[in-house]
């Protein structure tokens, strides 16, 4: 009997962004999800959201990213979906904190959530999924053992005046999934970076903007579904075409 294929998800965020739309698509691809966040009541109800399609979820809350958090998850998540009935086949990093003020506004408490989401969380994520991969058969169709996507941005490639420390946080999530692609491409593993260059719909964005025109204008904004059928896409690549990074933008951003 094969097992089961699971998607570990961090970073939430209110439960409408990239992050839950990724969950829900890999949910329509079979994958029972293993969902890790900082807000404990969207967790539940992205859950409880995903158990109503028919889907198999379980929600895993988190004070902070720190390591010790990390593990305790992964911890628990490995209890849930035990190794004789399951198998983690994929991940996605979305966390992050954004932190967008002139340079000398930035408080050591900002450096300290943008280290620790970006650095400090991705590494201890990265170390538990891709440990979790080692143990997995290669795929007869895609020739993976499992793929690691990061969600990036604009600012990982390029600061601007009020990105010191929020592309400082970037930079280094893209280098490390750059180096976790070249160590562990050669062990099947599959690990790549996306950059969002743009604004995506989400509950946040929309009562922060309140204009109905900017929502229904797919030109100038990304939709978290989209994204989230990238990474899909990304997941079913086979051995003889990996992408690193994609670069994601609606049709209309400047860049």
């Amino acid at each position: 009997m094969s097992l089961k294929p699971v998607i570990v998800v961090a970073g939430l965020g209110a439960g409408g962004g990239t992050g839950a739309a990724s969950a829900r698509a890999f949910a329509k691809e079979g994958y029972s999800v293993a969902l890790i966040g900082r807000r404990a009541d969207e967790l539940k109800t992205l859950e409880d959201d995903l158990k109503g399609s028919g889907a198999e979820a379980a929600s895993f809350a988190i004070p902070s990213y720190a390591h010790g958090d990390v593990a305790s998850a992964f911890a628990q998540i490995h209890s849930r979906y035990p190794s004789n009935k399951y198998s983690i086949r994929a991940a996605v990093y979305n966390a992050g904190n954004g932190v967008w003020k002139p340079f000398l506004d930035v408080t050591p408490e900002d450096v300290q959530l943008v280290t620790q989401s970006n650095i400090e969380g991705s590494f201890a994520f990265s170390h538990h999924i891709i440990k979790a991969f080692k143990e997995n058969s290669i795929d007869e169709v895609t020739g993976k053992r499992g793929v690691l996507i990061f969600t990036g941005a604009t600012a990982s490639i390029r600061g601007n005046v009020t990105t010191s420390a929020f592309a400082a946080g970037k930079f280094a999530l893209r280098a490390l999934s750059q180096s976790l692609a070249k160590e562990f491409g050669k062990q099947n593993i599959h690990v790549a970076h996306s950059i969002i260059d743009g604004v995506i719909v989400t509950p946040q964005t929309k009562a922060r903007r309140n204009d109905q025109q900017w929502e229904q204008q797919q030109d100038v904004r990304l939709n978290p579904e989209s994204i989230a059928a990238s990474y899909i896409y990304l997941a079913k690549q086979d051995r003889s075409s990996w992408t690193w990074e994609l670069d994601l933008r609606p049709a209309h951003e400047k860049w």
